[in-house]
């Protein structure tokens, strides 16, 4: 057997596997003569079918699936021994004309998508902008009417007061206030808060059997009345969005009050002791759950950064007829049009990050994947309240990473995190302090 590589170009070659009969006569005609021994054909004992009869008929099977495993080995054998740096996967080029029942010697060519060469200069003088996410103001009062509200206490007005929540049967009536044949009716509960503050006006001191009606503008921009209704937004559309809502019941959450009670429900006894320390908890534990955030952001900014920088060229042609080939689902030609450019930018960026793991030696080592497996664990369980003690977590984080899936899974993270660190390692870090509604408005663009 030979195999060799013709490079058309700087981003294409052919490898040809050349099969010679030696190849995979000896294992062909030993799974022919297992196969007589087993066979059960009618007419003749079990291990006594002529040999020329199984050649017949399971010869050509057997001998397509021997080539098939020659080749899978050969291809991918010869590139990880001349370490060709390939993209995608080996296109097979197609053959009409191999004769499986008289020809000896077969000859198989394979496109290869070949990784652009270029030289990778990372420039430590280089800024690249951190967002710190700070909580503010607005925020950690956001947090601190949640947990008052949270550890707060029902109570049962007799009339409509402040932050009052109203259960009603709702009617959709039309403009003259008369229910609407067909109409979108429902049983269910609506907070004063949810109206805007003329409409919550109107509704204060009405009493359980009152009717109030309710048109679209009385109800708060960003409500979802449909959700309320429990239908679809486009069905809540469609209707005349004025409903007459007959009260049924009335109920009040009482906020809990700022004090030493609500603090230790909320974060432990003892633990703070005061409103000044409460907020402060607040915003440092908000401020900490934004630092996987400020972290995305900052690697989607290395990743534009030196997207932009390194504008190598890729094996177009190539890589659109594998994009038919990698989905389960065949794409069409629009299909594959639509999404290139975004898969080119996945692909150049993946290339770039192999060429940053491989120069600078960016390991994960089994046992730190054995770690990262065990606090992941222990994160896991302690959500739930449990706090394992004497419990086996070797043999556990062995026995997730026995799962293929979920180690290569672990790997990628672990990757992700060393890959991280060396870019804050790297660049220059332009550190901005922002809110979380500035970082999300930079991140998403709205």
């Amino acid at each position: 057997m030979k195999v060799n590589v013709q490079k058309k170009d700087d981003l294409n070659a052919v490898l040809t596997v050349a099969i010679e009969e030696s190849d995979y006569r000896e294992k062909v005609d030993k799974t022919l003569k297992d196969y007589r021994k087993k066979a059960s054909i009618p007419g003749f004992r079990p291990g006594h079918v002529p040999a020329g009869l199984i050649k017949k008929q399971f010869g050509k099977s057997v001998l397509i699936e021997e080539i098939n495993h020659i080749l899978q080995h050969a291809v991918y054998d010869h590139i990880q021994e001349e370490k060709l740096d390939i993209l995608g996967n080996p296109m097979p080029v197609e053959q009409s004309d191999i004769d499986w029942d008289g020809q000896k010697e077969f000859q198989f060519d394979y496109e290869l998508g070949l990784a652009p060469e270029f030289e990778l200069k990372l420039n430590a003088r280089t800024k690249i902008p951190f967002n710190k996410v700070i909580a503010d103001d607005e925020m950690i009062d956001r947090y601190v009417t949640d947990y008052a509200r949270r550890f707060g206490t029902m109570s049962y007005p007799e009339t409509v007061e402040e932050n009052a929540i109203l259960k009603a049967k709702f009617v959709e009536v039309d403009k003259k206030d008369l229910a609407v044949e067909g109409g979108i009716e429902a049983e269910s509960t609506i907070a004063l808060e949810a109206l805007t503050d003329k409409a919550a006006k109107s509704v204060l001191g009405k009493k359980v059997g009152d009717k109030v009606v309710l048109a679209k503008k009385d109800f708060k921009d960003d409500f979802r009345l449909a959700g309320v209704l429990k239908v679809e937004d486009e069905v809540l559309e469609n209707s005349s969005y004025r409903f007459e809502l007959e009260i049924t019941e009335l109920s009040k959450l009482d906020p809990a009050e700022l004090n030493q009670e609500l603090f230790d429900k909320v974060f432990g006894e003892g633990t703070v002791s005061s409103e000044e320390e409460f907020r402060a908890r607040i915003k440092a534990d908000a401020e900490r759950v934004f630092v996987g955030d400020s972290d995305r952001k900052f690697y989607q900014d290395v990743r534009d950064k030196l997207l932009d920088k390194y504008q190598f060229e890729l094996p177009d042609l190539f890589l659109k007829k594998w994009m038919k080939t990698a989905t389960e689902e065949p794409m069409s030609e629009e299909e594959i049009e639509e999404k290139f450019p975004q898969m080119k930018d996945d692909m150049r960026w993946q290339i770039i990050e192999n060429r940053v793991i491989r120069e600078n030696d960016i390991k994960v080592e089994h046992e730190e994947m054995v770690e990262y497996t065990k606090q992941m664990v222990l994160q896991q369980m302690a959500q739930y309240g449990q706090f394992p003690e004497g419990m086996d977590l070797d043999k556990i984080a062995h026995n997730v990473l026995g799962n293929r899936e979920e180690a290569q899974r672990i790997n990628d993270q672990l990757f992700q995190q060393k890959l991280l660190q060396f870019f804050k390692d790297t660049f220059k870090l332009d550190e901005q302090e922002v809110t979380y509604g500035e970082f999300v408005k930079s991140f998403y663009g709205n």
